[in-house]
């Protein structure tokens, strides 16, 4: 046995030496045939030794191409968003070209570019051309779709006036931002622009790149391309415009808010005389040429008579988007919109803002008011987004978050009585109360001790809705009393997100009573649903859409789920029992409407920012902002005063008519009828011949028809094309297009 290992272990060994002397062997002969390559490869690259100035221009070579090609990863990294973002599709892509009507089937307005397939390039007056180049982009035809001279030259000229002067972007990339981008200014943009303008270069002519810029740019007046423009500024095709008008045009495309002519007509001259001389400095005309169009400058159509809706449409131009996005306006892009949009009351919102601006807005220091009117339902029959449409397009009745004050208390209430802690007959105390180091004051700086909490609505009571914020989250199970209204604050958030208000809502101590930002559209979502029995109301301004075939390709009623309830009926006739106290015991006695019971409440931020007013009836809802675009603070203006009187302006004008729709717990006035049937203004009484009195609001509309109709006989005269004006019949309350 001893012997059998001794055996084992000697040939173990034996073996590991022989794989061993392999190994060695092994790489030995691979390290000389390694030194006999190297040696080989030595000599021959000996050969290519390059000394003096060629070993210079040597290393400078390898170093660029090294650096090149670093450059082109890098370049190529920068150039993948663009190429995410360019493509066919969007090129072969509709662009919207929609025409509103309103709610009895009348046109009301257009917006979205306006596209003639038969006019081709050619078509186009070649001095509407030469004016476009001379003042976007000289080099078009010269350049790759980067002008690096004329960037180079602009970059030059502003730093010379230290300031942005001139513009270093091709007409491509302008094309490419109005396709594909925003008009955020940020490095980013640019390089993607940059990137897109080449890829239009290498897919499209020139001239279908200028075609594409004629057709898509923004020309003020909510005109998209040359061709609409020149129809809404002047009234004619673009075919047939004078040397002056093709000026005025092209001056657009720099700025066309600032210099449309029916805003600002001497702005829009002056850009005008600017193209002009571009024209003759680029070589394309002479100055005797263009003398003509200078003494004789282009005069765009009157449009200080045109009432078109102009926030509505942007609205309801945003909200088709939406509906497209979604999927569910399928492929077609040129749609026709029958919106739920009220004429004779958008004209009288419109006159009762600014009337009552221009008499009492200098005594309070107040310059902007925004409203909104819909029906219960969310079907939003009129909006004012400011004074004047014409000095600024900002919608303050969409997009504009102000501080709601004690308009904002009814979502607080509507939270505690779902929760089950009040009722309106409840005793709850006016009285001190303290978040930390938070406590809030009431309008009169005291407190009134214990009432019924209907009257704590009416009154506008402080110190009531941080109570309820601390008893609801006490109810959720939280003693501690800042963690219970930091809990009850959530509650009153979700509450109010349920009712209807999409701003953020941030939580703060002082949230229960308005220091949450809202926009006009979304309070008057909110009352709704207090208007209406409970349910979500969202607003919308589409009833039908048809595509350009004619087809009905979207309704409301059909297309759209059913509204949620989110409140309880219980609580909604609680609520509208308290809020119609407002205009007859609290707050809002100057919105009491003659006749026609209704509901609401007042709302003043501190400092007096902010007045609100947001009421509603049975049969229409409507939220009144005023304030100050710059947040100054106004002169002692309470929610209470000129938002309460435009309330009642508008409404009392807008029942007239309507069959009355009672409040969902709120007693009916038996008097109601007759009066609301006399109730309102009538300012054309007087052009009948008649002292001033009541005038139905059916009549108001039929003279305002017979009003169009004259309007247009002149127009037609002249040759041009008379508008044709619907027949309306009056049935069940509403006009509608026979």
């Amino acid at each position: 046995m001893e012997f059998r290992k001794a055996g084992w272990k000697t040939r173990l060994k034996r073996f590991a030496l022989a794989a061993d002397s392999r190994l060695d062997a092994g790489l030995w002969s691979a390290a000389r045939r390694g030194g006999e390559i190297y040696e080989r490869l030595r000599s021959h690259t000996d050969r290519l030794t390059v000394t003096g100035g060629r070993r210079l221009l040597a290393e400078l070579a390898s170093e660029g191409l090294n650096i090149g090609i670093v450059g082109a990863v890098f370049v190529l990294m920068l150039a993948l968003p663009a190429f995410r973002i360019g493509n066919e599709e969007a090129l072969k892509s509709q662009v919207f070209a929609v025409t509103f009507l309103d709610r009895y089937g009348n046109p009301i307005g257009h917006r979205g570019a306006r596209h003639d397939d038969s006019l081709k390039l050619e078509d186009m007056p070649d001095h509407l051309l030469k004016a476009v180049l001379a003042t976007e982009d000289r080099r078009f035809y010269d350049h790759f779709g980067i002008d690096v001279i004329g960037t180079l030259r602009a970059v030059t000229v502003n730093a010379r006036a230290s300031g942005v002067v001139q513009g270093g972007s091709s007409l491509t990339q302008q094309l490419a931002k109005n396709l594909f981008l925003s008009n955020e200014r940020s490095i980013d943009r640019k390089i993607k622009e940059a990137f897109l303008a080449l890829w239009l270069e290498y897919r499209l002519s020139k001239n279908e790149i200028l075609k594409l810029y004629l057709d898509r740019a923004y020309m003020g007046g909510g005109t998209f391309g040359a061709a609409a423009a020149a129809e809404y500024y002047f009234g004619k095709s673009v075919k047939d415009v004078s040397l002056a008008e093709a000026a005025m045009l092209a001056g657009l495309f720099k700025a066309p808010t600032k210099y449309a002519p029916h805003v600002n007509l001497p702005a829009a001259r002056a850009r005008a005389s600017d193209v002009l001389s571009a024209m003759v400095d680029a070589g394309f005309m002479t100055a005797g040429q263009v003398d003509g169009a200078r003494r004789n400058p282009a005069t765009p159509i009157d449009r200080k008579r045109d009432l078109s809706p102009d926030y509505y449409l942007d609205w309801a131009f945003e909200q088709v988007k939406e509906l497209a996005e979604a999927g569910k306006l399928g492929a077609d892009r040129v749609l026709t919109v029958k919106t739920a949009h009220d004429g004779p009351i958008q004209q009288r919102a419109d006159e009762a803002i600014e009337t009552i601006l221009r008499q009492h807005g200098p005594s309070y220091r107040v310059k902007q008011a925004a409203t909104v009117v819909m029906d219960p339902d969310g079907a939003v029959r009129a909006i004012v987004g400011g004074r004047d449409y014409g000095a600024s397009q900002f919608n303050r009745a969409t997009a504009s978050l102000r501080q709601p004050g004690s308009s904002f208390k009814p979502y607080v209430y509507a939270a505690a009585l779902s929760a089950g802690l009040y009722r309106p007959n409840t005793i709850v105390s006016d009285r001190p109360v303290c978040i930390g180091n938070w406590c809030p004051n009431n309008y009169g700086r005291s407190y009134a001790g214990a009432m019924p909490l209907y009257v704590a609505m009416a009154k506008s009571i402080n110190t009531i809705p941080v109570q309820m914020s601390i008893a609801i989250g006490k109810a959720a199970g939280d003693t501690h009393e800042a963690r219970a209204a930091l809990l009850g604050r959530k509650r009153i958030v979700a509450t109010a997100r349920a009712m209807g208000l999409t701003s953020p809502l941030t939580d703060t101590v002082s949230l229960p009573i308005g220091a949450a930002e809202v926009t006009v559209i979304d309070q008057a979502a909110g009352y709704a649903v207090f208007a209406n029995g409970g349910k979500r109301a969202k607003p919308y301004a589409a009833i039908d859409i048809l595509n350009s075939q004619g087809e009905l390709i979207y309704n409301h009623g059909r297309d759209e789920p059913e509204p949620q309830q989110v409140l309880s009926t219980q609580v909604v006739q609680d609520m509208n029992f308290m809020l119609a106290k407002v205009p007859t015991e609290g707050t809002g006695r100057r919105a009491a409407l003659d006749g026609i019971v209704g509901a609401g409440k007042s709302g003043t931020t501190n400092g007096y920012k902010d007045a609100w007013y947001v009421g509603y009836t049975g049969n229409l809802v409507e939220a009144v902002w005023f304030g100050n675009d710059d947040t100054a603070e106004t002169a002692n203006l309470t929610g209470g005063s000129l938002p309460a009187m435009t309330f009642k302006e508008i409404m009392q004008f807008a029942h007239q008519g309507l069959e009355l729709k009672p409040i969902p717990g709120v007693p009916a006035d038996p008097k109601a009828a007759n009066v609301a049937a006399a109730a309102g203004t009538a300012p054309a009484m007087a052009a009948r011949g008649a002292s001033a009195g009541p005038m139905p609001r059916q009549s108001f509309e039929a003279l305002s028809a017979v009003g169009s109709l004259f309007r247009q006989v002149e127009p037609a005269r002249a040759g041009a094309r008379p508008l044709q004006v619907g027949i309306r019949e009056i049935s069940g309350g509403e006009t509608r297009l026979r």
